[in-house]
């Protein structure tokens, strides 16, 4: 008996020493544990990945981090720390990541090889492609149905520069327009402002929802680029972090959480309203989360 218990001393004694290391070697881990409290970055209209109810952030990424942090607690012995949320902008999300004043954005952030020279990304928790929302009365789903109209998106996002490289490629004479944000771009098609507005499938789908009037808008069929994956972002030079909240992903993504999370955001209602999305699972999404390791850039 004496042995195991010595045997489990010892065990307990290298955890702590390798979990002491791996905090000093990460500024981000130690400001962290320093502080007692952990900075979420967290979008305020993100349905239904990070969005306010009610004045408190919800959503599927809001959900992923908070499972990520519980594993971080228990992982590295950091008790349990105060989880402080700082709304970001697609304008001023990377600023804040860089900083220091976002320890982990947990919305929707495209992973692309330039945002990677400005923030480290995790394993993708979805998959998204461009598209563009329209008035279902003018019948538009094409990429050509765009030519000589107005088309709004949001600053600081990717789908500026996809809308821009179209209009050029294809010479569609589009007078692009920006908007402060994604409410506001949707606002302007339904006013008639704008034509269309370009922006991730997923997130024009939660807009959409959540209109007076559903029937009212189409989503088209026709896309400006391929599957692109959504990361939660922390920030650039810390790999000891982002191995270590991969590595709680990981143990997210093979559990029985993910389809329990994955369900409660893209299947069932969702608040404040009580929208369905109605979104299974991707076969490629599922198999990212099958093999997580598969998907790293």
């Amino acid at each position: 008996m004496k042995w195991l218990v010595a045997l489990l001393m010892t065990s307990v004694m290298w955890q702590d020493v390798t979990a002491s290391e791996e905090i000093a070697s990460s500024p981000t881990l130690s400001r962290i544990a320093s502080a007692g409290e952990i900075a979420i970055g967290h979008r305020t209209s993100e349905v239904p990945f990070s969005y306010l109810v009610n004045d408190q952030p919800i959503g599927y990424a809001i959900d992923l981090c908070l499972n990520v942090i519980e594993g971080l607690e228990k992982t590295l012995g950091l008790g349990d720390l105060k989880v402080t949320y700082v709304p970001v902008t697609p304008a001023n999300r990377f600023i804040l990541v860089r900083n220091g004043e976002v320890d982990i954005a947990c919305g929707v952030t495209t992973n692309t090889p330039e945002r990677r020279r400005q923030a480290a990304f995790s394993y993708p928790h979805f998959l998204t492609e461009t598209r563009y929302v329209s008035l279902a009365e003018q019948h538009m789903d094409s990429l050509q149905d765009l030519a000589g109209r107005s088309v709004v998106s949001t600053t600081g996002t990717i789908n500026i520069a996809q809308l821009n490289e179209l209009n050029r490629t294809e010479e569609l004479t589009i007078a692009v327009m920006l908007s402060r944000n994604h409410e506001e771009a949707f606002d302007m098609v339904a006013s008639g402002q704008a034509s269309a507005f370009v922006m991730d499938d997923i997130l024009l789908a939660g807009l959409v929802s959540s209109a007076a009037d559903p029937a009212a808008f189409h989503i088209s069929q026709a896309t400006l680029s391929s599957a692109e994956p959504y990361g939660l972002m922390m920030p650039p030079d810390d790999p000891v972090f982002v191995e270590l909240v991969n590595k709680e992903l990981r143990n997210i993504y093979q559990s029985e959480t993910i389809h329990t999370l994955y369900e409660k955001w893209f299947l069932q209602p969702l608040p404040p309203d009580n929208r369905v999305l109605n979104l299974p699972l991707a076969p490629a999404l599922a198999a990212i989360f099958a093999n997580p390791e598969q998907y790293i850039e």
